[in-house]
């Protein structure tokens, strides 16, 4: 039976076609994406580069280059992560160490910069982080219900990066790993009160903001600032409040249907970064309110794409893997649409396969290399 099989001895398995479908779906965002970059970046590529082919040409490429290396990751076999989950971790501590001595960008250091190349070692450590909790619970399966092993090891793994990462500052980046850094422990048996525990807290935190705003004095000026904003956008609506107030006139203005795709106001220089973080705010002012949902539902195809591969995988590293970086990608998708709705503080984080960013897209799309290497695995008998 399969419950007495030990965990050592996984099922045998054989490569199998990759799943179709996913690849389909992520096919359909990479080219959703390159549409509305373009759209977006074309009248600030003018203005600012004096070409309005300037974000474009060199988007184009990095997809180009990220599916072929979607393609090559596709073929290899995802089992070759695990021996190497530790070293990719250490890699990720000693980048977000590095990125400290670069020099800052819009007060921030984030970016490492190698000649031509940049990229931020956040990318990296989101990757690092799904390959090493899988491994560390993969190890410690049985022993998960502990607090040793279902949260203390995975706390010690995490503090370190996160407070590489507030040093930058990388709020949005922060929040996210240690978003999936939950995510990885809740699927990976960590005991549910813990996470009831760490819920009732940060809801009192909230509340207790919300309810007393004079509190925020006690938070970091970089973070309050951005709480204060989120409060209340319309209090600074030419500075702090900029950007926020931007989107939401492209949001309304996009009403049902949209403008068309080209047509949109905002991104004339109004709403800064339209080709970046608030991208979603110009897919809905030119897609509109039904173009906005049509481009929510494919991303929730990919998710639920993403947790069947990972629940047809026939051994726990390739499933937890699989789960791992599909939430990735949901949570970086909910967080991003989430602050250009303001429904949450503006944290700077990208829209997945429709920001501008070439590293982060050959990134992202390596990994989903990864899930399509799981979707290939299948056993040979029965479990």
């Amino acid at each position: 039976m399969a419950s007495q099989r030990p965990a050592k001895h996984p099922p045998r398995t054989v490569n199998g076609p990759m799943d179709a479908t996913f690849l389909v779906i992520v096919l359909v965002l990479v080219s959703f994406g390159l549409i509305m970059m373009f759209s977006a970046s074309y009248a600030n590529a003018f203005y600012l580069k004096g070409n309005s082919l300037f974000y474009i040409s060199r988007q184009l490429p990095a997809a180009a280059f990220g599916i072929f290396v979607m393609l090559v990751a596709s073929r290899v076999d995802y089992r070759i992560f695990k021996p190497l989950a530790f070293p990719l971790y250490l890699l990720s501590l000693a980048l977000l160490v590095i990125v400290l001595f670069m020099k800052p960008l819009n007060h921030a250091r984030r970016w490492i910069f190698i000649g031509p190349i940049n990229f931020q070692p956040s990318e990296i450590a989101k990757f690092a982080v799904v390959i090493f909790f899988a491994a560390l619970i993969c190890k410690n399966y049985q022993k998960m219900a502990t607090f040793q092993y279902g949260i203390g090891v995975f706390l010690l793994a995490l503090a370190p990066i996160v407070l590489l990462m507030i040093k930058e500052p990388h709020l949005s980046g922060t929040v996210l790993i240690l978003s999936l850094g939950a995510v990885m422990m809740f699927i990976g048996g960590t005991d549910v009160r813990w996470f009831i525990a760490g819920g009732i807290v940060a809801v009192a935190g909230i509340a207790a903001v919300i309810i007393e705003p004079d509190l925020l004095t006690a938070l970091a000026h970089y973070a309050g600032e951005r709480i204060e904003i989120w409060l209340d956008p319309f209090s600074d609506p030419i500075d702090a409040g900029f950007q926020t107030v931007q989107s939401l006139y492209a949001i309304g203005s996009g009403g049902l249907m949209g403008a068309g795709i080209g047509a949109s106001r905002q991104k004339y220089l109004y709403l800064p970064e339209p080709y970046n973080d608030f991208i979603f705010a110009i897919v809905c002012e030119e897609l509109g309110f039904v173009g906005a949902v049509v481009i929510i539902g494919i991303f929730v195809l990919l998710i639920w794409r993403g947790f069947v591969i990972a629940t047809r995988c026939p051994d726990r590293f390739g499933s937890l893997v699989a789960a791992g970086l599909t939430a990735q990608v949901g949570l970086q998708t909910l967080l991003n649409i989430a602050v250009v709705t303001n429904t949450l503080p503006n944290t700077g984080i990208s829209l997945p396969f429709f920001s501008y960013g070439g590293t982060s897209l050959v990134m992202l799309l390596g990994e989903m290399g990864v899930i399509l290497s799981i979707s290939r695995k299948t056993p040979i008998e029965k479990e």
